[in-house]
């Protein structure tokens, strides 16, 4: 039997209370094997950020249990939640959130600093394995939006976590420039077995993924297997 990453049996997220109440998320129960890329199609407004931020422990359920790399969420107080984070995920967004007056490499350093590792050898292995090696030195206003992404990846993954997050992580960018990062994303997917959730609103990003989960109004309508995933070069949007 396959490792799970993932486990939610009745995950729900409410925000707010009474009259003014909204469930972003209405009892799901989900398992995603370890080593799996995973897309969360839906649009805006359909719980999948929100199914990703409680999977990442950036936020917390209101109902359900909840279990990402054998550890329990559901139950854990904010410092636990911080530690989860430190130690077991990365996080990709649609903007890279680069600190403007650090170099690339001082930017992936900073995270690999945080978790106790060796920083500089890990900054570097990090920027070599999505292709930035030769930009180490560059400030992020000298790099292009795809470079700063790559450079937001290579911060990600620079802590070797089992468990990547992405949101919107070409939304930004031009269709090269989104195949490259998307290209990358795989790569590491693979070489890593590292298992991935991607959000995003685009269908054809799904293409590429082994398995599609489709959300709408909060909960999950369909959730499909890809047995022929496409290549990010071969992507058209």
């Amino acid at each position: 039997m396959n490792e799970m990453a993932v486990r939610a049996e009745g995950l729900g997220r409410t925000y707010g209370t009474g009259a003014v109440a909204v469930d972003a998320l209405v009892e799901v129960d989900l398992e995603i094997e370890s080593g799996q890329f995973v897309v969360l199609l839906g649009p805006s407004g359909s719980g999948k950020t929100t199914l990703l931020n409680l999977v990442g422990a950036i936020d917390v359920p209101t109902a359900g249990h909840l279990e990402v790399d054998g550890i329990r969420l559901d139950g854990l107080d904010s410092e636990g939640r911080t530690r989860f984070r430190r130690e077991h995920v990365g996080f990709v967004f649609q903007f890279f959130n680069l600190i403007p007056t650090l170099t690339a490499l001082e930017n992936v350093q900073l995270i690999t600093e945080l978790t106790g590792r060796d920083g500089s050898d890990q900054a570097r292995a990090a920027l070599e394995a999505v292709g930035m090696a030769d930009r180490a030195d560059h400030f992020p206003a000298a790099l292009s939006g795809g470079e700063q992404q790559r450079v937001a990846i290579a911060r990600a993954v620079a802590k070797r976590p089992r468990l990547l997050l992405a949101d919107e992580p070409t939304g930004a960018l031009d269709l090269e420039t989104g195949r490259r990062v998307l290209d990358v994303i795989s790569r590491l997917n693979r070489e890593r077995a590292m298992t991935v959730l991607l959000v995003t609103h685009n269908a054809v990003i799904a293409e590429m993924a082994d398995r599609v989960i489709r959300l709408r109004d909060g909960r999950i309508v369909a959730d499909t297997l890809n047995p022929n995933p496409v290549a990010a070069d071969r992507l058209e949007w």
